[in-house]
């Protein structure tokens, strides 16, 4: 039941869920104020479910040009993520479908079932230049929904079929499901996979990520990838001051361990509805450092809660960013991770035929 004046829900009704609270999104003309008028029992709350609403985009692939991004193009299966992280730099985009970052981003998410339809079309198009297309950048494609929706397992059969490259970053286990197609695109070049590890600790890791897969389980996603011949890395990411970041050296030792070729880190993003949906998380889970956790993020961004300059706003600045890269990077060489650049091979594309055309003569 809400609180007194807040839009926050008590810990009954979202258990389960990373944010607190669900505020309005930015772009609605009018909030949503929860009051406790004493007509509702505890007793009678419901706890809150998942919710999938079905869309049909015109394009799949998404175009960016940013300049500290290694990747121009990009697919999303989903909107919105059930992993329920709090600090997730994508929750503001629900903004866009007048729902809020908060307790909606997690519980009512968007489902795309004719995305693979969509990227044949797209890759047969006249003209189309293959690069390599990220997935897990946004949302996860291996959250929960996929056992059900299997949405990025025909994008992936789409990408083998057409010899197209890939890179997938997941937090999810699931990704073991396709080995059967990513094994034999390794073969070929075509991907590379990211697990992103934000803590060995189960309990931490619960409250950071509550419905992804556990750190055991992604180790042993990145060793069952590993062993079927395919480049895996272990994602860092993101680094929070005074939470997870005494864990750095540890986390880069478990995935070279497990069979990690290569490693990277994201410091800590708070752009737009982020930075209140991760202060409520902070204060509800470390209200004993929770001031301290953003006095050093702040220390970091020029004393904002974020800063969205390129390049820096990855990495941070400032003496703590310095000594995390140093950390990183001194483990990293330690550990031989990222000693070999997989650089996805582009030559073996061979377009979609679409529906109803001919084959190529030649």
């Amino acid at each position: 039941m809400p609180e007194q004046g807040t839009n926050s829900l008590r810990p009954a009704a979202r258990r389960g869920r990373g944010a607190v609270s669900n505020e309005t999104g930015r772009y609605e003309k009018q909030t949503r104020q929860f009051v406790e008028d004493g007509w509702d029992s505890l007793d009678e709350l419901p706890r809150l479910r998942t919710e999938v609403t079905i869309e049909r985009p015109r394009k799949i692939i998404t175009r960016n040009a940013s300049p500290d991004i290694s990747f121009d193009r990009s697919i999303n299966p989903y909107r919105g993520c059930e992993h329920g992280c709090a600090y997730c730099f994508a929750r503001p985009t629900h903004a866009y479908m007048g729902l809020s970052p908060g307790l909606d981003f997690e519980t009512r998410l968007f489902a795309k079932p004719d995305a693979a339809k969509l990227l044949e079309k797209e890759l047969a198009a006249p003209g189309y230049e293959v690069r390599p297309i990220a997935i897990g950048t946004n949302t996860d494609p291996y959250q929960p929904v996929e056992r059900q929706y299997r949405i990025m397992r025909d994008v992936l059969e789409v990408l083998a079929a057409a010899n197209h490259p890939v890179g997938i970053v997941t937090k999810s286990a699931l990704v073991l499901r396709d080995l059967d197609i990513l094994a034999p695109m390794a073969e070929k070049g075509l991907v590379k996979v990211g697990l992103s590890v934000t803590s060995l600790d189960h309990k931490l890791s619960r409250m950071m990520e509550p419905r992804a897969s556990t750190p055991a389980k992604r180790l042993e996603a990145i060793s069952g990838l590993s062993e079927a011949g395919i480049p895996v890395s272990i994602m860092t990411a993101p680094i929070v001051p005074a939470i997870n970041d005494n864990e750095i050296e540890r986390l880069l030792e478990a995935g070279a361990a497990a069979g990690a070729t290569s490693a990277g880190y994201v410091l800590l993003r708070l752009p737009l509805e982020v930075a209140p949906i991760f202060k409520e998380w902070l204060k509800e889970n470390f209200p004993d450092r929770a001031e301290h956790v953003l006095s050093l993020m702040r220390s970091m961004r020029g004393g904002k809660d974020y800063d969205s300059a390129w390049h820096e706003r990855q990495r941070g600045r400032g003496p703590y960013a310095w000594q995390i890269g140093r950390r990183f990077e001194l483990a990293a060489k330690r550990l031989r991770l990222n000693e070999r650049r997989y650089d996805m091979r582009t030559d073996l594309f061979s377009p979609p035929v679409p529906v109803g055309g001919q084959l190529a003569l030649l």
